[in-house]
């Protein structure tokens, strides 16, 4: 027993030979359940794979459960873990395309697939695991730019668990997953990086700006342009309607006054007709010579102005010569000559055409 574990702690100096003393403190090594002796009847516990060597040379790899093993003939050299086991990968220094320094570090997660592999394969599994990861993660950041690295996070390690187990094969291992934990800057790089992420979101703000002043905008445009599209029709259906009033107005006053001059017909007819129209006529002389001094400055009078009876026989004269049959009406003649100074001869009633009327001029 003794003998057995002074091996083992010769092999693990020699495998650990050549490490770094940096990587020796960060790197976590795990070790399966101590080497069993052999009493001829053994229990082998579950998802662990115990490699027997008959004689100095392999024989079997006992399953879980029950075994039996021929004393000092047979001897288990190695013992297994058939679980998922997780790496720690230390910080490392990797450099991407664009000549950025970073550091990064990652946990591994992996499973023995074949003990027989794992066991003569390779001397140490777990640490050659290690290091194979982090050659693998220098390669794979130097064919990426560093904001590359961090938009292809997933697409890097499933690159990784390719490469890994391109290598691990060979060794009975197999890489389940690589998961990138941190990924660490230069100060200078990352007060860039944030000074480009502020540029970028005062980017986004003014074009979200502009694009929200730009809508504002158009819908004020529409807007007026729908205000003005009801205005006018508001207007057209105004203007309608008041042609329509107009127009309506204009028939009931053609009716009102047709029904008027129809009344006015109907009681001149009648007896002491004239009498009345006499009547109206003088009052409307009256009333017109009452308002002339009242429109303008300027008034023309006749020469008779107080003879109101003779103005109202000329009206009434007139309304007779209008009112008698056109078969009895003569055509007037006139003469080229005196046309201005001749008198209008209407059946038996002359009027003159010419009235001289004096003007006065009030002040």
């Amino acid at each position: 027993m003794l003998r057995l574990v002074l091996r083992g702690q010769s092999l693990l100096q020699h495998s650990r030979r050549g490490i770094p003393q940096a990587w020796l403190v960060t790197t976590q090594h795990r070790w399966a359940s101590s080497l069993p002796m052999n009493t001829l009847v053994l229990f082998v516990p579950q998802q662990e794979a115990w490699v027997v060597e008959r004689m100095g040379r392999f024989h079997r790899i006992l399953d879980p459960g029950l075994n039996f093993l021929i004393p000092i003939v047979d001897r288990i050299r190695y013992v297994q873990s058939l679980k998922e086991i997780v790496i720690d990968i230390p910080e490392q220094s990797a450099v991407s395309l664009d000549n950025v320094t970073l550091q990064i570090d990652g946990v591994l997660y992996l499973r023995i697939m074949d003990p027989y592999k794992s066991s003569y394969g390779v001397e140490d599994p777990e640490y050659a695991v290690t290091q194979l990861a982090q050659t693998t993660m220098r390669s794979e950041l130097g064919k990426l730019t560093l904001d590359s690295v961090f938009r292809e996070r997933e697409v890097l390690n499933m690159n990784m668990v390719t490469q890994i187990n391109q290598a691990a094969d060979t060794w009975g291992i197999r890489c389940l997953r690589y998961e990138i934990k941190d990924i660490h800057v230069p100060p200078k790089v990352k007060e860039a990086m944030q000074m480009q992420v502020e540029a970028e979101r005062r980017k986004r703000a003014t074009v979200l700006e502009s694009e929200g002043t730009r809508e504002a905008e158009i819908n004020i445009a529409e807007g007026k342009k729908q205000s003005q599209i009801l205005a006018s029709e508001a207007l057209k259906a105004e203007k309608i309607n008041q042609a329509a009033g107009e127009a309506n107005a204009v028939i009931a006053k053609a009716k009102a006054k047709a029904e008027a001059i129809q009344m006015l017909s109907e009681v001149l007819s009648h007896q002491c007709g004239s009498q009345a129209a006499s009547l109206s006529v003088a009052e409307q002389y009256v009333s017109a010579f009452g308002n002339l001094a009242k429109q303008t400055n300027t008034i023309l009078l006749p020469s008779n102005t107080g003879d109101i009876s003779s103005m109202v026989t000329q009206a009434m004269g007139i309304y007779n010569t209008l009112t008698k049959p056109a078969a009895t009406k003569e055509i007037p003649t006139m003469d080229a000559s005196h046309s201005e100074k001749s008198p209008l001869v209407r059946g038996s009633q002359t009027f003159p055409l010419e009235t001289k009327w004096p003007e006065i001029s009030s002040k």
